[in-house]
């Protein structure tokens, strides 16, 4: 017999009334994030973005789009979702100013199981904050409500970002000599990438996030491990405006091994003698504590470096100044040299003994037995 129950879209778990007054409580965020060119205004099919008004006269556009991986599933069990836009945003504006170009607007997805419009709007005006810091417009995105794809309130974010580069300005390997300086500027903490890894070894040792963070006073562990990634777009942009800068690189999954060949031409390779850098307490304290060995930390993690830049040595202490006068912590890493044959392309010289904590050896050999 067919049920004569009455049934609606809300029934079935989907509130549209909570959809709308989601739209409307972001429209002051996005709104704040014009930009020449864009009028970032809400609610349209689409949106219209004016190169020219934006100053281009001969641009190729840049698009990526990346997600915030399974740090959300430490942001959902803490309860802290403030921040994670910023980790979006994040994630694909540094993929754009790696060729060069400026971040001119973004679009996000936000899925989840149940809408709360409170935890939306903070999820929004985190993304939102992540524009305004790589000036870059919220031009739109995709709110979308699916019971039975995701429990209760689990929720999953995806960005998609749209640059431009004039023509002759565009980054590419072509431009890397041997004898070129690499300088890295320092992470705020893991930023977006080996989350897996982390969590795992967080269960493995029985840790809650809402303990008292061991290698950061004044927080908890969850707060501790959502720091957001940081956006390099403005230091990054005036100094390659400012000349000397041959090939940028961000440090994301796969860490220096996986990322730094990425800017290379074939014939090149990047030395680092030790670490010549300050590394936040987050990397030796998740080494010791999951017995990871440097050499998986450096192909993994960013371990204190979150963008890596390329320039001729002659102008490297310019390039220097230019980056900290951004804001930027600015540190000497390594140098572009001849590739030996079948060799790596990232060379770490001495990077057991440079590790910051002895312990990680003796951590990592009892974790082996």
């Amino acid at each position: 017999m067919r049920n004569t129950t009455q049934q609606s879209y809300k029934a079935a778990g989907v509130d549209i009334d909570a959809g709308n007054a989601l739209v409307e409580a972001i429209k002051p965020l996005a709104k704040s994030t014009s930009r020449p060119g864009s009028n970032a205004g809400l609610g349209g099919f689409g949106a219209l973005f004016d190169l020219k008004a934006a100053g281009f006269k001969d641009p190729l556009l840049v698009a990526c789009n990346d997600g915030v991986g399974t740090k959300l599933m430490i942001a959902i069990a803490a309860g802290q979702h403030s921040r994670v836009g910023i980790d979006l945003v994040a994630m694909c504006v540094n993929d754009l100013v790696v060729q060069g170009a400026e971040p001119l607007l973004f679009l996000d997805y936000y899925a989840t199981g149940k809408l709360d419009v409170e935890t939306g709007r903070e999820i929004i005006a985190g993304i939102a904050e992540g524009c305004k810091q790589a000036n870059c417009a919220l031009i739109g995105g995709e709110t979308a409500e699916m019971p039975g794809m995701y429990e209760g309130g689990d929720y999953d974010l995806a960005g998609f970002a749209v640059g431009a580069v004039e023509r002759e300005q565009v980054l590419s390997e072509d431009r890397v000599s041997e004898g070129d300086v690499v300088l890295g500027l320092a992470s705020s903490g893991l930023h977006s990438n080996g989350f897996s890894l982390v969590r795992k070894v967080i269960a493995d040792n029985g840790l809650d996030y809402a303990a008292p963070c061991p290698f950061s006073s004044g927080q908890s562990l969850g707060e501790a491990l959502l720091e957001p990634t940081r956006i390099y777009v403005r230091g990054c942009l005036d100094a390659v405006r400012g000349g000397g800068v041959t090939a940028l690189a961000h440090v994301t999954g796969g860490g220096f091994i996986e990322n730094l060949p990425r800017v290379l031409p074939d014939h090149l390779a990047i030395e680092i003698e030790g670490l010549p850098w300050q590394m936040p307490d987050v990397f030796p304290w998740l080494a010791e504590l999951g017995g990871i060995v440097p050499e998986e930390m450096v192909r993994t993690f960013n371990c204190g470096i979150g963008m890596a830049v390329v320039c001729e040595a002659e102008r490297a202490e310019g390039v220097t100044e230019c980056l900290e006068a951004a804001g930027e912590t600015v540190f000497r890493i390594g140098q572009v040299v001849e590739k030996a044959d079948n060799g790596p392309a990232v060379v770490f010289h001495d990077l057991t003994d440079a590790w910051p904590s002895a312990k990680v050896h003796a951590a990592s050999d009892q974790a082996r037995k």
